[in-house]
């Protein structure tokens, strides 16, 4: 691809997750990376002469030098995002903002109006609509009717700013109102603080209009990482592992449906099916994912849609909507967290990490 047919494109913010961006940007044919903005000066400098681009302090030095810059990632501390989308969406200049897109529905409504009013592509970055294994059950077409979710890892002390929810949890609140697509009817919630003032630990149970159940547990307290879901629906079981970015899945068919109508009527008539194998009795499939060469990683296959929205004006693949969506769904796990009634304890905090 030819350099007139790139997009320039910039990062702001090069800290742990926005120096994964430069280095992505540096690698797509799309993109053309022009410069990087941080308030650390010494610490933009060092990624600039790593990736031959510029280095900025300021939204409004970027700004200055580059006015036709096109797109951008934004990839500040989530109380910055305000102050560092707007004046380049005001620009009409293209914005992928790293999740949650703001920390509160106040804050997340001021980006999507100001993206809105000025025709600006506003992505959220939600990396995990792109891991291969969403994906592939997104395609599936089901009606969720119970989802089961742990996100579990030890405490890395990054996005202390914020509580689990908004750091890990956020991430499966945004892929189940996809998959539901369905108003929240109600939340219960607990969770517990460790370290500092936010919840470092939570659970969440949420029903849905349409009566599909999800429970949520996320931790940075655990001893191990883990991420998983596990959803069920009439017309299939999908098991999924985000690390593995696999997984599998059993469906309903003309097969199995035989051999369960004969257990049932076996049960009926008081039979011993104790050595029964379950297992033979389903046929468990590998979920099929056939992606493009390069985008078996979520982080690129999200850079490459966004350039292209940036390209096309399109509606990216996670908007403005979503991502408010997903924040308004966190503040009322962390509101049903905050009203929820601890008897017998002083202090609810733990004070120890857990293996589970």
């Amino acid at each position: 691809m030819s350099t007139a047919q790139r997009t320039d494109v910039a990062v702001v913010g090069v800290g742990r997750m926005g120096r994964h961006h430069v280095r992505i940007y540096d690698e797509l044919e799309q993109a053309n990376l022009v410069a990087v903005v941080d308030q650390d000066e010494e610490r933009a400098e060092t990624v600039a002469d790593e990736f031959g681009c510029k280095a900025y302090p300021s939204i409004e030095a970027l700004l200055e030098h580059h006015p036709d810059i096109r797109a951008v990632s934004v990839a500040v501390p989530t109380n910055h995002h305000v102050a560092a989308a707007q004046p380049l969406l005001a620009r009409r200049v293209a914005c992928l903002i790293e999740k949650p897109l703001a920390p509160t529905v106040k804050d997340a409504k001021i980006l999507a109006d100001t993206a809105k009013a000025h025709h600006a592509v506003l992505q959220v970055g939600h990396t995990e609509r792109f891991n291969p294994a969403i994906r592939a059950v997104a395609t599936l077409n089901v009606t969720p009717r119970f989802i089961d979710v742990d996100r579990v890892s030890p405490m890395t002390f990054r996005s202390l700013d914020v509580g689990v929810v908004m750091d890990m949890m956020i991430h499966d609140l945004d892929i189940i109102l996809m998959l539901v697509d369905s108003p929240i009817r109600k939340i219960d919630a607990a969770g517990v603080s460790v370290l500092g003032p936010h919840e470092d630990i939570a659970s969440a149970r949420i029903v849905f209009d349409t009566g599909c159940v999800a429970n949520l547990t996320a931790s940075r307290m655990s001893m191990k990482v883990e991420r998983k879901m596990r959803l069920f629906s009439e017309q299939v079981y999908v098991s999924l592992d985000y690390q593995k970015r696999g997984g599998m899945m059993v469906r309903k068919t003309d097969n199995n449906m035989d051999a369960l109508t004969a257990v049932r009527e076996q049960i009926s008539q008081g039979k011993d099916l104790s050595d029964l194998d379950y297992s033979s009795m389903i046929q468990i499939e590998e979920l099929m994912m056939d992606l493009p060469p390069g985008e078996d990683d979520p982080l690129t296959a999200e850079l490459t849609s966004f350039i292209k929205a940036a390209q096309t004006g399109q509606s990216p693949a996670v908007d403005a909507d979503a991502g408010y969506a997903a924040v308004a769904a966190a503040e009322r796990v962390i509101a049903a967290i905050r009203d929820h009634k601890w008897r017998g304890l002083d202090d609810p905090r733990l004070v120890i990490g857990h293996s589970d």
